[in-house]
């Protein structure tokens, strides 16, 4: 079978998100699988660098409205994996956030630049195409290619079959009515049964509308979103495509996030000698000044500080979790009031807090090798990333029940084989239990050793999500 990816991020070259890492670890996962994939990108500054070579294969020709015309160049991954790189400058030759411009707002033309890049999707998954190889399936992802089976749907002729991954229901690429005729969309589209969504045009609810199969990447997260609660506006939609709808949790990298071999870390070690994790600790103590001392729980985050990753939480109980005593050590940037609260838990309790705003990647490694429990307590998490590296590094996560963490986490104090500690509403005082079992545990060292050996017996590897895809792929194509 032959399938289009069509990512607007692609790590680690582009990344704001889990969407980067699912485009470089599914394609390859789905080419050890025997299908034949190509990799539809813009041609971001980063990728041209890593690039230069790369070798013009098509020209699109007039696409309608106001796209403009765009050059396609063809690369390889250093896994083999075909990179289609969509080329032109005006768009995606910026400096920075994909999305964003350098005050912080989203970029005016983002409804063309992701519009040329659904339309060019569209156009090689359709009988325009000037391209020999023709794709079975259509893979979208998220609002930056939600137009893609839109197009497909209104050309004529023959067309792939499409299937849209919702990563994040929240950004549904919103724009002007006015949109509609520069991208080259016709007047019928603007319909409720199309691209309108409560007077403005939706790029994300014209692809769950058209799109032949709708994925998201939890199972979880899946029914979440049919409710209206978790709905985002869509449920509506989403309910009417529950028999279209299903939700692959996502995989991650095991060479990358590998205790055994991570090159970020002080000591390697595995589940047969948990014993060595101990040295990853003191290293980070040392590295973020915090007191070297083995005999405290050391809490990690690393995260989006955010509402919704549940951070807000957290200040109401720090003061106490310090006084068990405990330790923090906290990563991450965001929502500048919650930067301000955990930089003054640092000032206030050096040696105890410490918070580093911003993104390492490298650190991100050692905390969740050093932390003893790593905190999570989302309102929602489509999948989650994290809670997975977790528990492979043996650091039994704290989660809230939502989304992917509910599908990866079990709690430990319900079953024998559980693997971190959950709980269920997005309260202070339900985070405040949940971090105080986690710690009671902690300080039983053989189950503690046994609730860290569950969490790194399971497989979070790529290759089951890619069978799952596979056969998706074939029950679309073939219906």
């Amino acid at each position: 079978m032959k399938i289009l990816f069509a990512t607007s991020e692609l790590a680690p070259w582009v990344k704001t998100g889990g969407l980067g890492d699912v485009a470089a670890a599914l394609p390859p996962a789905l080419r050890a699988l025997g299908l034949n994939v190509r990799v539809l990108v813009p041609r971001y500054p980063a990728l041209a660098e890593a690039f230069p070579d790369a070798r013009e294969i098509a020209r699109p020709h007039w696409l309608g409205g106001l796209l403009p015309h765009a050059v396609l160049l063809e690369a390889h991954a250093p896994d083999g994996t075909p990179l289609w790189l969509l080329d032109y400058p005006p768009y995606y030759n910026r400096a920075g956030s994909p999305y964003l411009g350098p005050e912080g707002h989203d970029w005016l033309d983002n409804h063309l630049r992701f519009g040329l890049l659904s339309r060019v999707a569209a156009w090689l998954g359709s009988d325009d195409s000037s391209m020999t190889w023709r794709p079975d399936i259509v893979h979208c992802n998220d609002w930056q290619t939600g137009l893609a089976p839109v197009f497909m749907r209104y050309l004529p002729g023959a067309r792939a079959k499409s299937v849209i991954t919702v990563h994040n229901l929240a950004f549904q690429g919103l724009c002007t009515p006015a949109a509609l005729p520069e991208l080259g969309l016709p007047e019928h589209a603007w319909h409720i049964d199309g691209v309108e969504y409560y007077g403005r045009l939706s790029f994300l609810k014209g692809g769950l509308r058209h799109a032949d199969w709708i994925t998201t990447v939890s199972p979880t997260y899946a029914e979440e979103i049919q409710t209206d609660a978790e709905g985002m506006g869509l449920s509506g939609l989403l309910r009417t495509r529950a028999d279209t709808l299903s939700g692959i949790i996502n995989g991650i990298d095991l060479a990358a996030w590998n205790p055994a071999s991570d090159p970020h870390l002080e000591a390697d070690y595995d589940a047969a000698h948990l014993g060595r994790k101990a040295a990853n600790k003191s290293a980070l103590q040392c590295e973020l000044g915090l007191e070297p001392r083995a005999d405290l729980p050391l809490l990690g985050i690393v995260s989006r500080l955010t509402h919704q990753k549940g951070l807000d939480l957290l200040p109401p109980i720090v003061e106490a979790l310090l006084a068990l005593p405990a330790q923090f050590a906290v990563l991450g940037s965001g929502e500048k009031d919650l930067e301000k609260a955990f930089r003054r838990f640092g000032e206030r309790h050096p040696g105890r807090f410490v918070a580093t705003i911003g993104f390492n990647e490298p650190l991100a490694h050692r905390i969740e090798a050093g932390a003893d429990l790593f905190l999570m307590p989302s309102r929602f998490e489509p999948c989650g990333l994290n809670q997975m590296y977790s528990l492979r590094y043996g650091t039994p996560p704290v989660v809230r029940a939502t989304g992917g963490l509910a599908d990866t986490v079990v709690d430990a104090d319900a079953v024998k084989d559980g693997n971190g500690f959950v709980f269920a509403e997005a309260t202070v005082a339900a985070l405040h239990a949940a971090i105080a079992r986690g710690i009671a545990a902690w300080r039983q060292p053989a189950r503690w050793v046994r609730i860290q050996k569950n969490g790194m017996a399971r497989d979070f590897g790529w290759e089951g999500p890619a069978r799952q895809y596979a056969e998706l792929y074939r029950h679309v194509a073939a219906s």
